[in-house]
């Protein structure tokens, strides 16, 4: 099984982002994958001349919540597809005073509150174990921050985001203990997603729309799906502008490590591997381990 060259760059959208627009010879794809389906159909499409990818990771509609989004299916979906770059949008709320309602967020680090989300690629007879020490990809990371500046955007370079289970919203003791902890900004997304994009060999960057300023605020109203989606309308239209200016001015080129993120990681003997696992994950290990016949 081999990658095809159907896209460079996809979009993860969230809440709110539910469509790439200026996309031309448009077209759908249904992927089928060992772990499911995707959230939605993913688009295909061109966009300032690069071949993109566009997901909507609570489906079209918003009928995923966080816990249920397919996401094993969905970064398996975009590698067999030749995505190199994923740009993942999400709502998040701020857990610091100085990071306001409709600012953007691009986190560089994040603290795992999730629970029994499917995180890997492996196991089933082959172990890898990837590093995770810097969660994002610098070089994407740095094109969404000076893209959000030049479109004129209130942007943070930077900053840790705590993913929680969900769907609901935090206790304001837990709010405050997330502060406590260092997180700046709270959301319900970016994990399990950035570990199988690394785990893939994608780079992964998260573009965070904060929408409001969590349960700790001591005048804030409580957080609440209304409140939430009204500060969205207006982020998403500044968030469809820093993507498209990202895309335009990313390099053909990788020059991070994300694309090697494997190379010191798969600790089994090839030899060992049972040949459904190297079937089901040859578009991740097949520069690794020659996968049989078949595939």
């Amino acid at each position: 099984m081999t990658t095809e060259a159907n896209a460079q760059v996809a979009v993860i959208g969230g809440s709110g982002f539910y469509e790439l627009e200026g996309l031309t010879d448009v077209r759908e794809h249904r992927a089928q994958t060992p772990f499911g389906d995707p959230s939605d159909a993913i688009v295909l499409g061109t966009l300032a001349g690069v071949r993109m990818a566009f997901l909507p990771r609570h489906g079209v509609g918003h009928r995923i919540v966080p816990s249920e989004v397919p996401a094993r299916a969905n970064i398996w979906a975009l590698k067999q597809l030749g995505v190199e770059r994923v740009i993942a949008v999400s709502a998040v709320g701020s857990l610091r005073r100085g990071i306001a309602p409709l600012h953007l967020v691009v986190p560089d680090q994040f603290i795992d509150r999730t629970q029994g989300r499917p995180s890997t690629f492996f196991g089933r007879g082959l172990v890898a174990h990837i590093a995770f020490d810097r969660p994002v990809c610098p070089d994407v990371s740095s094109s969404l921050v000076a893209s959000a500046e030049s479109v004129g955007a209130e942007v943070h370079k930077g900053g840790t985001g705590i993913v929680i289970e969900g769907p609901a919203f935090s206790t304001k003791k837990e709010s405050m203990l997330y502060q406590s902890w260092g997180a700046d900004i709270i959301g319900m997304t970016a994990l399990p997603e950035a570990k199988l994009a690394r785990e893939a060999e994608i780079c992964y960057a998260s573009l965070s729309l904060v929408t409001d300023y969590d349960t700790w605020h001591e005048s804030s109203q409580p957080v609440t799906a209304e409140l939430i989606l009204a500060n969205l309308t207006q982020n998403v239209e500044t968030a469809k502008s820093v993507v498209a200016e990202t895309v335009s001015a990313l390099s053909q080129a990788r020059e991070c490590s994300c694309g090697s993120a494997l190379s010191n990681a798969l600790v089994t003997a090839p030899e060992l591997v049972p040949e459904d696992v190297k079937r089901e994950l040859a578009p991740i290990i097949e520069r690794y381990m020659s996968v049989g016949a078949g595939v």
